[in-house]
């Protein structure tokens, strides 16, 4: 009789193949969560001239200033550009869904004030800016609306568009805003500005 057969029992056949299936599933999860922890924080800034950096450009508007302010803090943020110069709320809700890709989390939009330059009422304002929170809470995304009244010291020569440092002080106060969405603490946060009464 010959000992140590080489055929094996159909049970340690299944034994065999459940182990290999679960050290593949381990792995294939392990994978997925490496690929979404890597996955960078997906930001859009919606707005008019002031969110595209008239005067500043785009490097120098709140946007990219705002991005560089999450690195430092080791949050992988890429935040695109979607201002458009002289847009009004009714232009940005008409490009919403286009301007922000899928996979975006966060979209800030900043109305600015060319609705009231273009002589549309309080109304039609808060009408557009309620649609387009709504359509994009519907893609879950979130929203941050900057619609804050900025002293004139944070504007340039023209008092219709940010300086260098009112962008720098729009990136620093949306900071703490940002890290509460993704669940961290941001220290030294500037307090916001007033609400602004358009």
């Amino acid at each position: 009789m010959t000992q140590g057969c080489a055929v094996k029992s159909p049970e340690r056949l299944a034994l065999r193949d459940a182990s290999v299936a679960i050290v593949l599933a381990v792995s294939l999860l392990a994978s997925a969560t490496t690929a979404a922890v890597a996955a960078p924080l997906r930001i859009v800034a919606i707005g008019a001239s002031n969110t595209h950096g008239w005067y500043v450009g785009n490097r120098g508007a709140y946007p990219a200033l705002l991005e560089a302010l999450l690195k430092a803090k080791g949050i992988d943020a890429q935040v695109t550009n979607a201002g458009v110069p002289f847009d009004t709320t009714a232009g940005m809700l008409k490009r919403i869904d286009s301007d922000v890709p899928k996979g975006t989390n966060i979209v800030i939009l900043q109305p600015g004030a060319n609705d009231r330059r273009f002589l549309m009422t309080k109304e039609q304002r808060a009408t557009n800016i309620a649609a387009m929170e709504r359509q994009l809470r519907s893609r879950s995304i979130k929203v941050i609306v900057y619609d804050e009244e900025i002293p004139l010291r944070y504007y340039s020569v023209d008092l219709i568009h940010f300086n260098g440092d009112g962008h720098a002080m729009i990136a620093a106060a949306l900071l703490p805003r940002v890290m509460a969405i993704i669940g961290r603490a941001s220290e030294g946060a500037p307090p916001a500005g007033r609400p602004r009464q358009p």
